[in-house]
Parts: structure tokens; C-alpha cells; sequence
């Protein structure tokens, strides 16, 4: 898999949901032995333990999280998944943080995120502060 400084190098990565970003960053920090990675605003921070990640994003009312994976071809994945008859939510999309993406929903309601790492980009180049 493609090295991308704007992700965490975890090949399945939980998307938690809460209210205050930033109160849930030093909650789960102090609480959890969480390291902060990676600050997005105060909207999003990407939280590591060990060779584990988690994101941490906004939400007002928080819901069941998402799971981000990371793949070495998301547009094979999507291929796969639309012919195993997933709900596909967004075909795969080139983002300015270096990533090609594209979300699916499983039978159960759960949104999957499959992200392919295609450039090493400094976080600062798109607004975020890396904290490494």
C-alpha cells in the first residue's frame, strides 16, 4: 500500500461519532492512552494507538459510526462490491488529501468507506495540522 502522511497507516479504521471532537479527542487521549495523530479543524482528528487508528468526526446527533478501510484499488473494490450487490453511496473520487474513496452501505445499514492511498500529501497542503 501507497505511504499517504494524510492517513493513518491502520488498515481498518473506525469513524466514531460525537457531538464535541475535541472534548472526545482529550477524553479519549487521557482516558483510552489514545495519541492525537492528526487535527482536522474541529470538525475531525485521526487518534492512534499502537499500529491501531481511530477518526474521530462530528456530529450533532450521534449515530452508529462508519468503518474506513483502506485497499490497494478502490475502483476494483467498488467493482467488487456493486457486483456482490452492495448499496454503493459514491462511486470512487480523487480527494485533495491524497486519497481515491468511494462509500457503500451493507445490508444492515452500515456506511463503509474504502480509501486508496494514491499520493503522499502534507496535511498542510489541505488544511490540516499533523501533530507527530
Amino acid at each position: 500500500m501507497k505511504l499517504n502522511r494524510s492517513v493513518p497507516e491502520a488498515v481498518v479504521i473506525p469513524e466514531l461519532p460525537y457531538r464535541d471532537v475535541r472534548e472526545a479527542v482529550d477524553w479519549l487521549t487521557r482516558a483510552f492512552g489514545f495519541r492525537e495523530r492528526l487535527q482536522i479543524g474541529d470538525h475531525r482528528a485521526q487518534l492512534v494507538y499502537e499500529d491501531g487508528a481511530v477518526i474521530v468526526i462530528q456530529r450533532d446527533e450521534p449515530a452508529p459510526g462508519n468503518v474506513l478501510v483502506r485497499v490497494s484499488d478502490a475502483t476494483a473494490h467498488h467493482e467488487q462490491a456493486a457486483a456482490a450487490g452492495a448499496t454503493i453511496l459514491s462511486t470512487p473520487e480523487d480527494f485533495a488529501y491524497g486519497e481515491r474513496q468511494y462509500n457503500a452501505q451493507d445490508p444492515a445499514g452500515h456506511v463503509w468507506t474504502f480509501s486508496e492511498s494514491i499520493a503522499d500529501v502534507d496535511p498542510a497542503d489541505w488544511g490540516g495540522t499533523l501533530k507527530d
